[in-house]
């Protein structure tokens, strides 16, 4: 392990819990016993230790220990029609001590637990960061297991997987001599006398308890001996070398267990690295009882801690070698199982080929050795001879029969010569058929047959002339040529089927998950996707959000539970697993990046899986890894949207603050200052004085009017609740309203009227339209210097539109900002969005004008300077 991988290593271990296992050989060694010693230990210097779980058998002076120590009230549970005591894994997340003893690691909780086995228990506490103590015998460990098996003759059943040992702190081992061991057991405390009795005549023997010790004590030597390594790995000392890798050859079931135990005790002691290989050929893709095996095989590889991969090849021993040489390996360990006579004579087993062709690796052969002798399988010839059967036997009898009547039909009727095609398209047919072997088979057949019929002198074995033993020599090679030739290219064809149906499945959901705008549709075209591999049912939920068709049965406590589980711990639950099995769903975890919050998938495959295929499983977690992508690039979007759009908001309600507060409060402050100054020296003031006081109180008041008008009509165009009453009324009365209203607020204003006549009637709103040519008079007027007079002109356009056209002669406005002025808030120096408004003006006159279905724009003046205001107005408007 170099030093980065080290480190990583390290990082991970601080976040979770430490592990303390007390290791020994076999019950009764006193473990229970040291783990509550260092318990009192720790609980007198103060530190937080809680009691989980113990089992005490009765013993006396291992209960005493037990003193002091606070405890978690086990969870009663029902279970054969009796009560029986199981750790309460929810109380212990919930009170979250530092430490807890957690007795019997390998022991198998009681049926309706959330977990199958206790070690589960303990995975959860350390990933929720509590430290655990627990105890372990060596034969409970998974990688063992078939050893231990050799050694006792009993299969233990209750066993622990490697990758727990991940989390290890400390490893202790409580030895005892098997002579104490024994006499512990003739006293009665480790078990009751007449089991006593009975495990000293099976289990317990001198033999078996000093090769389990010595077993006990080689683990505890690896574990120390890894743990000092990663730690000078992680200090950056460079004197340990990086790890080798042992690749593991698999083929059938039953050699492989085996194998890959012993595998992966190999690849330990070397401290190596190792990972296992199955070549499937093209009838292995369609073949549904090689799969089973190959879902079996690859569970116990993830429960050693492996992984086993499945490559497609047509041949075994280049599959092998190819992945051996893609993993850097050094040595392949290859199982030695039945091998048949005929194939060990023509050397093409494929032990014999890869040690052949693997010169520059050290290949390792294994044999299954154990107590007690396996139920011997059916021979499976390797290599082509597996391909021999009595079907492919009579396939190709009748084949080379059809072509022996054909042949006959052909010369005798139509005087056809040249037999050999017909034999040879019954070999190349035989082999697209079936297999390389059976072609081959055709093809010797056909040649015996051609022989023996149509080759001078017929009906005998014997050929004439040279020319025709040439000619039939011919002919066997072609066949055994395109035989082979066939039946390989379709041995090709179902192996590159099977490998591109991944492939395939997932660029189907890539281009419709491309396509989906939001994340409901994302949800529902992914359990589509989900649901045509499995065949089953398929539910969804990603955050918040959850597929709108929820199936009923999924509607259970219990499965909603399985469900939570799942999205809170990131780890599959329900039907499969060992958590939560009861649940008739399979949760899967939705990955969504590295957000705090997941996703979880539901599966509820066909009654008849008992476990789904390593083939099925990929594909799914394929399918499930893409539809997370795809989430949390919605869910990415609609973030960066929201984002925006809350900018947006606050720049709108800085710019609206900005306003008001300059623009409410000037006019406000005037009328405050005018009130106070008549209030206070109303005596002493003169008439006329009080009088313009009093107008600038009036024109104050107005003008504050108007602001606040502005922001009530924005307010209501924002918000969509502008409702138009619409009446018939003339051009004339509209601007004639506008420019006396104006004149009453600015009487020094002046206008020139160019007015179309006769002009026709429009069916809006009057008010709204009153105050959209008020907004743009007001703003003409604020920047027209006083002599000039603002130019209004009304026409109708060859499109049946009305044209209203207001310009000022003021200072105008820069090209580039004619579409800016129509924004809400923005500011200039000169009309609308001066100073001394609170651009506002403009802005309602485009909403006003846009919801009668017409347009306003700012156009140059015709003159040298100035702004020209266009607003246009559809004509074709019926009355509603």
């Amino acid at each position: 392990m170099n030093r980065a991988d080290a480190l990583i290593e390290e990082i991970r271990k601080s976040d979770a819990g430490r592990l303390t296992v007390y290791l020994g050989a076999a019950p009764g060694v006193g473990k229970t016993y040291a783990m509550l010693s260092r318990a009192q230990e720790l609980f007198k210097r103060g530190e937080s230790i809680t009691v989980g779980v113990i089992e005490t058998h009765g013993r006396a002076d291992t209960q005493a220990l037990l003193s002091g120590l606070p405890f978690i009230a086990p969870k009663i549970m029902e279970f054969r029609d009796r009560q029986v005591l199981e750790f309460n894994l929810e109380e212990a997340l919930k009170l979250k001590p530092k430490t807890i003893l957690i007795d019997e690691l390998a022991h198998r909780n009681a049926q309706g637990s959330q977990f199958q086995y206790r070690w589960q228990d303990v995975e959860t506490l350390l990933k929720a960061g509590i430290d655990v103590h627990t105890t372990l015998n060596v034969q409970h460990i998974e990688s063992l297991n078939d050893l231990v098996l050799q050694i006792t003759g009993v299969r233990v059943h209750e066993t622990v997987p490697d990758f727990i040992f991940s989390y290890l702190r400390d490893i202790r081992l409580i030895d005892l001599p098997p002579s104490e061991l024994i006499e512990r057991l003739n006293q009665g405390k480790v078990y009751m006398k007449d089991l006593a009795a009975q495990a000293l005549n099976s289990f317990f023997t001198p033999s078996n308890l000093a090769a389990l010790r010595e077993l006990a004590m080689e683990t505890v030597a690896k574990h120390v001996d890894q743990d000092f390594r990663h730690k000078r790995s992680a200090s950056g000392q460079e004197s340990i070398p990086l790890r080798k890798h042992v690749l593991i050859a698999v083929d059938n079931l039953e050699t492989s267990e085996y194998l890959l135990r012993a595998g992966s005790r190999l690849a330990e002691r070397r401290g190596a690295t190792w990972s296992a290989v199955a070549v499937l050929t093209g009838r292995d893709a369609e073949d549904v009882e090689r799969q089973t095996e190959l879902d079996q095989m690859t569970t116990l590889a993830r429960k050693l801690g492996g992984e086993l991969e499945w490559v497609y090849h047509t041949d075994i021993v280049t599959g092998v070698l190819d992945t051996a040489d893609a993993r850097h390996a050094h040595a392949i360990l290859i199982g030695r199982g039945q091998e048949h006579p005929l194939a060990k004579f023509l050397n093409a087993t494929v032990s014999q080929q890869l040690i052949k062709q693997g010169a520059k690796y050290e290949i390792t052969l294994v044999g299954k050795g154990t107590s007690q002798p396996p139920t011997r399988p059916p021979i499976k010839l390797p290599g082509l001879l597996s391909e021999l059967s009595l079907p492919s036997l009579g396939v190709s009898t009748a084949v080379t029969s059809v072509a022996v009547l054909l042949a006959w039909l052909s010369e005798s009727l139509w005087g056809f010569n040249d037999l050999s095609a017909i034999f040879l398209l019954a070999v190349v047919y035989v082999a697209a058929k079936t297999g390389r072997l059976s072609a081959m088979v055709t093809a010797l057949l056909c040649f015996l047959a051609y022989n023996y019929f149509f080759i001078d002198p017929r009906f005998t074995f014997e050929i004439s002339a040279e020319q025709g033993v040439i000619t039939v020599l011919v002919f066997l090679a072609t066949g055994l040529i395109a035989g082979g030739l066939a039946a390989a290219l379709k041995s090709q064809v179902i192996a590159l089927t099977a490998s591109n149906q991944l492939s395939r499945t997932i660029q189907q959901l890539s281009q419709q998950l491309a396509t989906s705008a939001d994340l409901n549709q994302i949800l529902l075209v992914g359990s589509k996707a989900i649901a045509s591999v499995v065949g089953g049912e398929v539910w969804i939920r990603a955050g918040d959000l959850a597929q709108t068709t929820l199936p009923a049965e999924l509607l259970s406590d219990k499965d909603l539970l399985a469900a939570d589980w799942t999205e809170g711990h990131r780890e599959e639950c329900g039907r499969f697993t060992n958590t939560l099995s009861g649940s008739q769903w399979w949760f899967i975890p939705l990955p969504m990046g590295n957000r705090k919050k997941t996703g979880v998938v539901g599966v509820k495959p066909p009654g008849n899986w008992k476990v789904p295929t390593a083939q099925h499983r990929r594909l799914i977690l394929a399918l499930i890894n893409d539809i997370g992508e795809a989430a949390l690039r919605v869910c990415l979007v609609n973030e960066l949207e929201a984002a925006r759009v809350s900018s947006e908001t606050e720049k709108l309600r800085s710019a609206l603050l900005s306003s008001v507060s300059h623009d409410l409060r000037s006019p406000l402050s005037v009328m405050i200052g005018a009130a106070e100054s008549l209030q206070s020296f109303e005596s002493v003031l003169a008439a006329e004085d009080k009088r313009d006081l009093l107008e600038t109180i009036r024109a104050e008041g107005q003008r504050l009017d108007r602001y606040i008008q502005n922001l009530l009509d924005m307010t209501r165009l924002g918000h969509q609740g502008l409702s138009l009453k619409r009446e018939w009324v003339s051009v004339d009365d509209l601007l004639g309203s506008a420019t006396q209203r104006l004149k009453r607020y600015s009487s020094r204003v002046k206008f020139r009227f160019e007015l179309e006549k006769p002009l026709p009637d429009l069916y809006v709103h009057p008010a709204l339209i009153e105050q959209a040519l008020f907004n743009v008079l007001e703003n003409a007027a604020k920047f027209s210097p006083e002599d000039e007079a603002i130019s209004v002109r009304a026409f109708t356009s060859a499109t049946n539109q009305l044209i209203i056209e207001i310009e000022d002669y003021g200072p105008g406005i820069p090209e580039e900002e004619r579409q800016q002025v129509f924004d809400m808030f923005y500011t200039m120096s000169r009309g609308d969005r001066g100073k001394s408004g609170t651009g506002l003006g403009l802005t309602i006159v485009q909403g006003i004008v846009g919801s009668h279905m017409g347009s306003v724009e700012a156009l140059p003046c015709t003159g040298i300077q100035g702004t020209r205001i266009r607003i246009t107005l559809p004509l074709n408007i019926e009355r509603q």
